[in-house]
């Protein structure tokens, strides 16, 4: 098993979706990029701790690889945008890969070329930084879509989210056939 630590938006929505992908074994909301050791989820909507919102998959190689997590998480947030995902502003909300090896490193960079170069002309502004620390967001952010899926901020933010990941990789979803 590996791990992959990406942030684009609220940690619900990431959450959400790579909990569908085949492959992926957890997935916690968590945050992670920031200075103060232990945050809350009220302090880091503070936007004094540095941190973002973050989700850690782990993750099987043989069956997912760590490049089509990323071209998942490029497809379902808009990383041209600097500290914002739709209505949710701020650093937390950033776009943030958060690398465990050097190799990640190099994928998350190549991507982001390729990507520049084919889709995004407003260029991405995503950071791409070693994972120093990742804390696991309170129970209450856990399973927060499959718990909670009629709340409006589910209807409205994160099921669009989910009907684009089955629109653009079905075939990288539980059930999938090969």
């Amino acid at each position: 098993m590996e791990q992959a630590t990406l942030g684009g938006g609220c940690f619900w929505c990431l959450e959400a979706v790579y909990q569908q992908v085949q492959g992926v074994e957890a997935v916690v909301s968590g945050y992670a990029g920031g200075h103060v050791p232990n945050p809350t989820y009220r302090q880091v909507c503070g936007k004094d701790t540095g941190h973002a919102e973050v989700v850690q998959i782990t993750f099987d190689p043989e069956q997912v690889s760590y490049r089509t997590l990323l071209e998942i998480f490029f497809t379902i947030h808009n990383p041209t945008t600097r500290n914002r995902e739709g209505a949710d502003v701020g650093p937390q909300y950033r776009s943030i890969i958060l690398w465990h090896n050097a190799e990640q490193k190099e994928t998350a960079e190549a991507v982001i070329d390729e990507l520049n170069a084919s889709v995004f002309s407003d260029g991405i502004v995503t950071e791409v930084e070693p994972l120093d620390t990742f804390y696991e967001a309170e129970t209450n952010h856990q399973d927060y879509y499959d718990t909670n899926p009629n709340r409006p901020y589910c209807r409205a933010v994160i099921d669009p989210k989910l009907k684009k990941l089955r629109q653009k990789h079905a075939d990288k979803l539980r059930g999938a056939v090969a």
